[in-house]
């Protein structure tokens, strides 16, 4: 394994001095996962790439989506083939780019009384979506008799239950997947910033010429001069062709998609649910380690980008969809731990409702040149950023320059040193035996390997240094001094919520170890106490707004 480049932000007054005296080929305005894919596809066909993210990466839409890489079998009901089979087909590439990361996932879709699938219907469309989607051997769909589907999940509802379609997905962690997109564009020789946001655009005869950033951190402003720049900025796309005077034709729709989480033992599913719920749409229920969680919702957002929130509304529908498909288990709201939100930046389309609207993306080019890009699914990211630069390339063929052509499907991410899956089940249990003998659990090894791959051996060195007589308090230490030399972390908020998805998957662990890891960061970044007890207040806030759920907060 390539050894990742170190991306910290102890070295931040660095990494802006050489934006400010560098010209770039390429800014790429979005630390998302498009931002991060097109950093990627850039800086591989030898342009000078510059990101920049006014949060943290993936602090937006990237980490809030249902953490699949799917084909979108429900986007076969709307006719949309060539969807299907580009985001069916990237599926088993994005898997071989980072088998630790993205792993296979079997999904089990209910055929019940009334649903909105049919046997009939569903056997057609899942053969359908394996040919489209180039699903070959035991990956292919299946049908299932009623006691076939009941063996693979008890908790489906008897009554009402006529049989199954078993087919293949994938799952990742979607925040993670964009860290590791972006640290591996380094190594390519791009140069990403978080914290440094976007306030306007410099011009050179009319034409966008690069951007004037501030740095959140710091509150200086600093330049980036570019030839070329493109914003990847989500929902925040419209507010900066706007800036650039070049909000015409399409614009975005945004809607609100909504997760939440139980505990395991509360809601006991064996495998993967991809079902029905009574107003029509579908929903999923999927297992993670300790927790199962649920969603998502497809509602019109207009209210403020920047606080996403699960409201009682939201809350009060997934649990009610999730009782109905599993009657026995009788969800209540505080059975609810935690929860996410966030925003589909789809392309408007009068007359469609939400759940109608396109997932495709599309690229919009303004008259000063900035081109921007939004739409699209998690899965199909490599391929937009391939056609974002696409884009850029041939503009860059008309001066006479020719670029290689896009190389990021066979491009591992940073931690894959791993040939098959079964060679990453095969080193999460070699390192649970490196690490049973401290107490340390076969949950905490698959934990580390599929976030960080073998990327793990650094973590584990790591915790070599660390003395304490809680060894969890040691491995998470060892995490958090990893994040801070190559994650570009700079407060706990990063550590908890977008490089270790503890704030979903295990919320627990921060109430419990939230003052050691705050001893740390102040530590290493020399932050001042009233710093500290800004983030603590925040990162509390986090925790409320997340998990609580009462008719007082709402």
């Amino acid at each position: 394994m390539k050894s990742p480049t170190r991306f910290s932000n102890l070295e931040r007054n660095e990494t802006v001095q050489v934006l400010l005296k560098d010209t770039y080929d390429l800014v790429v305005i979005g630390g998302g996962i498009t931002g991060g894919g097109i950093a990627l596809d850039a800086a591989s066909r030898g342009l000078k790439v510059a990101l920049i993210e006014k949060g943290d990466f993936a602090s937006g839409t990237s980490s809030k989506s249902t953490k699949l890489i799917h084909g979108g079998l429900r986007y076969l009901k709307q006719f949309d083939f060539w969807l299907v089979k580009e985001v069916g087909s990237e599926r088993a590439i994005v898997h071989k780019l980072a088998p630790h990361l993205v792993l296979p996932e079997k999904m089990l879709l209910p055929l019940i009384e009334g649903g909105s699938y049919g046997k009939w219907l569903t056997s057609i469309g899942l053969k359908v979506y394996d040919i489209l989607a180039q699903v070959e051997g035991e990956d292919q769909r299946q049908m299932l008799g009623k006691k076939e589907a009941l063996k693979l999940e008890p908790l489906l509802p008897k009554k009402i239950l006529n049989g199954a379609g078993y087919y293949a997905e994938y799952r990742t962690d979607d925040a993670r997947l964009t860290t590791e997109n972006i640290k591996t564009s380094l190594q390519h020789g791009a140069k990403a910033l978080n914290y440094a946001e976007v306030t306007d655009f410099i011009y050179e005869d009319n034409k966008v010429a690069g951007v004037k950033v501030l740095d959140i951190i710091t509150g200086k402003p600093f330049e980036i001069k570019s030839k070329y720049v493109i914003s990847a900025a989500g929902p925040w796309v419209d507010e900066l062709r706007s800036t650039n005077n070049s909000k015409k034709g399409k614009r975005l729709h945004l809607t609100k998609g909504v997760h939440l989480v139980f505990p395991y033992e509360k809601l006991p599913v064996k495998q993967s649910v991809y079902f029905d719920i009574p107003d029509g749409r579908m929903m999923f229920a999927i297992p993670r380690g300790k927790i199962t969680y649920v969603g998502t919702t497809d509602t019109n957002f207009n209210l403020d980008k920047d606080k996403v929130e699960t409201d009682l509304a939201d809350a009060i529908y997934l649990i009610s969809a999730v009782n109905n498909m599993f009657p026995s288990i009788n969800l209540e709201m505080e059975d609810i731990i935690s929860s996410w939100a966030g925003l589909r930046p789809l392309i408007h389309e009068e007359g469609k409702s939400a759940s109608e609207l396109s997932r495709k993306d599309e690229i919009f080019t303004s008259d000063s040149g900035l081109i921007s890009i939004a739409g699209g699914k998690l899965t199909g990211y490599r391929k937009m950023a391939e056609r974002a630069v696409d884009r850029i390339a041939k503009q860059v063929e008309e001066e006479g320059i020719k670029l290689k052509p896009c190389t990021t499907d066979k491009i591992p991410l940073c931690g894959n040193d791993f040939k098959k899956f079964k060679h990453v089940k095969k080193y999460i249990q070699e390192i649970f035996e490196r690490i049973k003998a401290d107490g340390l659990t076969e949950h905490d090894a698959w934990f580390l390997v599929t976030n960080y791959g073998k990327q793990t051996e650094i973590i584990l060195d790591n915790y070599k240094g660390f003395r304490n007589n809680d060894n969890q308090l040691r491995l998470l230490r060892a995490e958090l001094k990893f994040g801070i030399e190559y994650e570009m972390i700079s407060n706990p908020i990063d550590f908890f919520i977008r490089r270790t998805g503890r704030l979903y998957f295990d919320i627990e662990s921060i109430r419990t170890y939230m003052n050691p890891v705050f001893d740390d960061i102040k530590k290493v970044f020399e932050y001042s106490d009233e710093k500290m007890l800004n983030f603590k207040v925040q990162l509390e806030n986090e925790l409320d707004r997340h998990s609580n759920f009462s008719l007082d907060r709402a």
